[in-house]
């Protein structure tokens, strides 16, 4: 069990490993074109009097529409080989929105592309094990096997995976409207849980146009907390890489530039590529430090009158220190609480290794 778990660990940091230049990428160049628009209240950033910094912003963001196909058709890649790309990619590219209005695709996000690359690797290597004609042989991984594994992802995603994940959307958005801002406190618990789950994924987007939408109804204070809680997770695991060098591979240094950047500008998909990597490990701790600062952001009344959060939204947010206060809670939360759990298992990994 703990050997598949290790090999299933491998093939996720396949991907990971591919995905990180299109992450930064498109997080990079989207970050820079907001800062240079600038944001207007309750519109988001000035693009109308900057063109060129949409020009900049829809490159960043053409990046961030080839993420999910990367990091699921590496995934695949990772464990199948040349023959498991092509349904790794197109799985992952089914679970976002192509192709725009035409056709919705699933909308699983990140965690359906995690899903759609292990079942693609996994669908081509029994594919693989089909004794076939020494004549047929040949063009079974170029051809045959791409092919129909291809089919069988995309008929799998688009008919068994996809609702469910839709279906589940529409409660949670539902039940949040439902609650309301009765409770500020679990309100602000549940807003910076989801927003940090799935990293920009759908649960992540529910509370997000949940927020959003309650600022044309001047309620600004929900924006103001999962603002705070959105650069919580790529900042805090930036902040880890740096503080406790010794737990981190070089390449997860090279990650947390690259997330704290991205965490600066508001963008938590910076987070990605360590819960790809770890997610068992990850994706509770920065989902508590999310909570830590949607939850005081709440408490506090911060209101954010922009659709967006990070550091880049400040000027325009109401009550500004104790924004930056809930945004430093959050992240320092987050950073020791994720290398606190990676060294209790490095220590324990040790332990084992030094027992046998």
């Amino acid at each position: 069990m703990i050997e598949q778990l290790t090999k299933v660990k491998q093939y996720l940091l396949t991907g990971v490993s591919f995905a990180i230049p299109v992450i930064a990428s498109g997080g990079i160049l989207i970050a820079l074109s907001i800062a240079f628009a600038g944001v207007i209240p309750g519109k988001g950033p000035n693009f109308a009097d900057h063109h060129f910094c949409l020009l900049v912003s829809q490159i960043g963001g053409a990046a961030f529409a080839m993420m999910l196909p990367v990091l699921a058709g590496y995934i695949s890649f990772g464990m199948a080989g040349k023959p498991g790309l092509a349904p790794g990619l197109i799985g992952g590219l089914l679970c976002g929105n192509y192709p725009a209005d035409s056709f919705p695709g699933v909308k699983a996000g990140f965690l359906g592309a995690l899903v759609a690359g292990l079942l693609a690797g996994f669908i081509v290597n029994m594919m693989k094990k089909i004794p076939v004609h020494k004549y047929i042989r040949p063009i079974m991984p170029i051809l045959i096997i791409p092919a129909t594994s291809t089919f069988i992802v995309g008929i799998l995603l688009l008919t068994v995976i996809g609702h469910p994940i839709a279906d589940l959307m529409d409660t949670l958005k539902v039940w949040l409207q439902n609650m309301g801002t009765g409770n500020t406190v679990v309100l602000g618990m549940i807003l910076g849980a989801m927003i940090a789950f799935d990293m920009g994924g759908p649960v992540n987007k529910t509370a997000f146009l949940f927020a959003a939408g309650l600022i044309a109804s001047g309620n600004n204070h929900v924006m103001g907390a999962c603002a705070a809680a959105i650069c919580t997770p790529p900042l805090g695991l930036g902040l880890a890489t740096f503080i406790s060098k010794k737990l981190w591979t070089e390449d997860e240094h090279e990650s947390g530039i690259a997330s704290f950047a991205m965490g600066t500008m508001g963008i938590t998909e910076g987070a990605i590529p360590f819960a790809a990597g770890d997610p068992v490990r990850v994706i509770p701790c920065i989902m508590i430090g999310s909570m830590v600062s949607s939850t005081i952001a709440m408490c506090f009344g911060v209101g954010d009158p922009a659709p967006h959060g990070g550091l880049i939204v400040t000027p325009v947010i109401e009550k500004p220190l104790p924004y930056l206060i809930a945004i430093v809670c959050g992240v320092v939360v987050t950073a020791l609480l994720i290398n606190a759990v990676k060294f209790a298992t490095q220590k324990k990994q040790v332990a084992e290794s030094d027992a046998a």
